[in-house]
């Protein structure tokens, strides 16, 4: 098999390339949870993350890849209801790179660390030969409170299903760059644990979190589906999408469904508890769209459908083919 852009996408070519080498190799207990983080034992539970960062533009509306990077291991970690407290961060640039512009990202990262309440306390620096790019790895620690279990593996029927504001803002920001497409589309960037904690202190009873990125909406409650042996039907008239961006999908054939985020995430709750826990969102600084979509069924396990706005019933996969690559 050679590998295509397609595998970098977030979608089910993502999925059998993980499966097919990195899972099988890698085995063990914690790993084949396949959650955004790893919960472990220590002194007290500590979870572990680690992502790359490959997008280009380096820079774009409402973010850049230092923000990004903090963002998305933040945002890793807080899925599983973590403290976020530590990260590393390795960067490999390539010659030519602008000394003036790498300042401006590493300063932009500095600014979003102190804005989730993290530390970076380790880094590495390569340099190879290139047109003047850079990439950035990182890995992130933080600290789960006592009594805290959230996993996919916690969905049950009757749950609610939350998002916490507009589909695919960062996806069609990415792609106007790319293609010169005057908008005011902005990435949503950001870092969600103040929120994800906030939700906890108010005594929500959170089942279930994923942050929405490659492959979008439907890709990741797909997994959640699949993951916890349930159904999850979603109700396409209460999906939020900023109207530019609906705009965008529709003149380019595309699916808001399908469209990554960097600063939204699903939440999987108790439905007696949704009210509460939407006016939480909708309360902290970036879930002032904040929605109920769908619930959580008993039908074939797996199954993810979405009653259209003219009574219909479909189903979704995960993405298939390649998407759009590098949104992160």
């Amino acid at each position: 098999m050679k590998i295509t852009m397609a595998h970098g996408a977030g979608g089910r070519a993502t999925g059998e390339l993980i499966g097919r080498i990195f899972a099988r190799h890698f085995d063990n207990e914690v790993l084949n949870q396949m959650e955004d983080s790893a919960v472990v034992p220590a002194s007290g539970r500590i979870a572990l993350t680690t992502d790359s960062f490959v997008v280009t533009p380096l820079t774009f509306p409402g973010g850049d890849i230092g923000r990004l990077c903090v963002c998305g291991t933040v945002n890793d970690l807080a899925m599983r209801g973590a403290v976020p407290k530590y990260l590393t961060c390795g960067f490999i640039l390539e010659e030519g790179l602008d000394s003036a512009l790498l300042e401006t990202l590493v300063a932009s990262m500095a600014a979003t660390a102190r804005e989730a309440g993290v530390a970076i306390v380790a880094g590495d620096t390569k340099v190879v030969e290139g047109h003047g790019g850079l990439y950035v790895n990182t890995a992130g620690v933080g600290f789960v409170p006592e009594g805290v279990e959230i996993s996919a593996a916690r969905c049950a029927p009757g749950d609610a299903v939350l998002v916490s504001g507009d589909l695919g803002d960062h996806h069609a920001c990415i792609l106007s760059q790319r293609m010169g497409i005057q908008n005011g589309i902005q990435s949503d960037c950001a870092p969600l644990s103040g929120m994800v904690w906030e939700l906890l202190e108010a005594g929500i009873q959170v089942h279930a979190l994923r942050d929405v990125t490659r492959g979008g909406l439907a890709t990741v409650l797909k997994e959640l589906a699949e993951a916890s042996g349930c159904s999850i039907a979603l109700e396409e008239t209460a999906l939020p999408v900023n109207p530019q961006v609906r705009d965008f999908c529709g003149l380019l054939g595309l699916d808001p469904l399908y469209m990554g985020n960097e600063g939204k995430l699903v939440a999987v709750l108790p439905a007696a508890q949704a009210e509460e826990a939407l006016a939480v969102l909708r309360r902290s600084k970036y879930g002032g769209h904040a929605a109920r979509i769908g619930v959580v069924g008993d039908e074939e396990p797996g199954l993810l459908t979405v009653r259209t706005a003219i009574g219909g019933r479909r189903a979704l996969d995960v993405l298939q083919d390649e998407g759009l690559p590098r949104i992160c």
